[in-house]
């Protein structure tokens, strides 16, 4: 359903049957994986303009894989982790799978 670099690869679907009996497949909930079960690559310093995106691309050599710094902040709103400059963030490990 997603490709393997998605944050939602391994997530299980489920399917729900609504009283007229249409059936609708979703995909179950995401929770965050914690924070000691990540490998941190390095600590970076926020800037005025910063976004993860570019942050992502720059450090993990793909802007789409902005949720994985994301995740090592425990933030939910990737918006959040740049929203004011002189913020810390952690960048995690690359993965070699997408996973």
């Amino acid at each position: 359903m997603f490709d393997f670099t998605s944050r939602y690869y391994s997530v299980q679907t489920a399917t729900w049957t609504s009283a007229d009996g249409e059936v609708i497949t979703y995909v179950r909930r995401r929770f965050l994986p914690p924070l000691d079960s990540q490998p941190i690559l390095a600590s970076l310093t926020t800037s005025q303009g910063d976004r993860l995106d570019l942050i992502a691309a720059r450090t993990l050599g793909a802007g789409e894989q902005f949720w994985r710094i994301s995740d090592a902040n425990a933030v939910m709103n990737p918006l959040e982790s740049t929203r004011k400059p002189g913020s810390v963030i952690n960048i995690p490990m690359p993965s070699p799978t997408g996973k």
